[in-house]
C-alpha cells in the first residue's frame, strides 16, 4: 500500500466534519486528494485545507470513485444510504454515526483499547458514541489490571453533542433569558441555557434512553466483555463543548487508589488532573480543544471495599468523535490495513 491516500469527508460542513478537516491537517495525515461531501444545501460552500479553499460537493453515487478512505459524520440515516455505496466503490468507511456500531460484522474501535479489531473490517469501521469513547479510554487501563465487575456512570453532556446548531442555540438562549425573553427551543426540546435535563433520546420500556443503552452495549462490545454489569444516566448540561462523567467502578478486590493514579498517569490518551489542596480536577472548559481525556478525583468508594470513583472531562467533538476517527485511519495506514475490503458487507 502507498503511504498516502485519497480521502473523502462525508458531512464536511458539520461540527465534527470541520474538526476532521483540521485534524487531517495538524496531524499530517497522508492525504493526496481530499473530497468534501455534504448535502445539496451545503454544496458550493468552501472550506480551507492546507492553505487552499476546497469546494464542498453534494454527495452522489459517483462521489466515492477512486477514494481510499471515507470519514463519515453525517448521521445514521445518511450513513445507511452512502456507506455501502462507498465500500462497493472500493473505499474503507470510518463511520461516526450509530448506524453500524452494534452490527456484529462491523468492528467498533477505540485505538487505545481494541486496535486489533480494526483489522477485521469488511469495509466499514464504526466510531463509538462520544460518551463511550471517553469512558473507555479511562476505564480500560484499570480493567486490564483487575477486571471491572460493575460500572455505574453519570454523564454531564454538553451542547456540542447535538452539533453546531445546538451550540448556537444555547448561546442564543442564554442571551434571551438574560434579556427576559422566552428562550428559543428549535434543536432541544427544553431550554439548555441555565438548565439541565435527562438526555432527550428515545426511552425504552425499562426507562433507559438510547444514549444510556449505547454506553451499555458499546462498552461491552469494545471490551469484549458481554457480562460486564453497567448502568448509565445521561444528562444534558449547559456546557458549550466537552462532556464530563462521574464513574463508579466495582472490583472483586480493593483497587489501590495510588495504583490507579499511577496507571492512569501513564495511560495513552489520558491526562491526570488532580490538585487536592486546591480542589482542582478535570473541567470541560479545560478539556475543550484537547486531545487527551482529563481524568482525576480518583478516590476509594467509601460504600464498597472494592469500589473506585473517578471523574473525567473530554472534548466530545475531538476525542469523542473526530480524533478517534482519525486515529483509526492512522492505525489503518500504519498497519497496512487500509485495503480493498476482504469480504462483501
Amino acid at each position: 500500500m502507498s503511504d498516502s491516500c485519497k480521502v473523502a469527508i462525508l458531512g464536511a460542513t458539520g461540527a465534527v466534519g470541520t474538526e476532521l478537516l483540521e485534524l487531517l491537517q495538524t496531524r499530517n495525515f497522508p492525504v493526496t486528494e481530499l473530497k468534501l461531501l455534504a448535502s445539496e444545501r451545503s454544496a458550493g460552500s468552501t472550506l480551507k485545507f492546507k492553505g487552499q479553499n476546497l469546494q464542498v460537493e453534494a454527495v452522489t453515487d459517483d462521489s466515492f470513485q477512486e477514494v481510499d478512505l471515507v470519514l463519515a459524520s453525517a448521521g445514521a440515516s445518511t450513513s445507511k444510504v452512502w456507506a455501502k455505496k462507498a465500500v462497493e466503490a472500493g473505499a474503507i468507511v470510518i463511520d461516526n454515526s450509530s448506524a453500524f456500531r452494534m452490527d456484529p460484522e462491523v468492528p467498533l474501535v477505540v485505538p487505545e483499547v481494541n486496535p486489533k479489531a480494526a483489522a477485521l473490517h469488511k469495509g466499514i469501521i464504526a466510531n463509538p458514541n462520544c460518551t463511550t469513547i471517553l469512558m473507555s479510554v479511562a476505564v480500560w487501563p484499570l480493567h486490564q489490571i483487575q477486571p471491572v465487575q460493575r460500572l455505574v456512570v453519570a454523564t454531564y453532556q454538553s451542547a456540542s453533542g447535538a452539533g453546531a446548531r445546538a451550540m448556537a442555540e444555547m448561546k442564543t438562549q442564554a442571551k434571551e433569558i438574560l434579556d427576559g425573553e422566552a428562550p428559543t427551543t428549535d434543536i432541544f426540546p427544553y431550554p439548555l441555557a441555565f438548565n439541565l435535563f435527562p438526555h432527550n433520546s428515545q426511552l425504552n420500556e425499562q426507562g433507559y434512553c438510547q444514549e444510556e443503552m449505547k454506553m451499555v452495549n458499546e462498552t461491552r462490545k469494545i471490551f469484549g466483555y458481554n457480562e460486564l454489569r453497567i448502568t448509565a444516566t445521561c444528562i444534558r448540561v449547559p456546557v458549550l463543548r466537552a462532556h464530563s462523567e462521574a464513574i463508579n467502578l466495582e472490583f472483586a478486590q480493593p483497587f489501590s487508589v495510588v495504583k490507579a493514579r499511577e496507571i492512569l498517569s501513564q495511560a495513552p490518551g489520558v491526562k491526570l488532573v488532580e490538585n487536592w489542596q486546591e480542589n482542582y480536577f478535570p473541567m470541560p472548559m479545560e478539556a475543550s480543544g484537547k486531545d487527551d481525556v482529563l481524568v482525576g478525583r480518583i478516590r476509594q468508594d467509601i460504600s464498597h471495599p472494592g469500589g473506585l470513583e473517578l471523574w473525567l472531562s473530554g472534548d466530545q467533538i475531538r476525542k469523542g468523535a473526530a480524533l478517534n476517527a482519525v486515529q483509526i485511519a492512522e492505525l489503518l495506514v500504519a498497519k497496512n490495513w487500509l485495503r480493498t475490503p476482504v469480504g462483501t458487507f
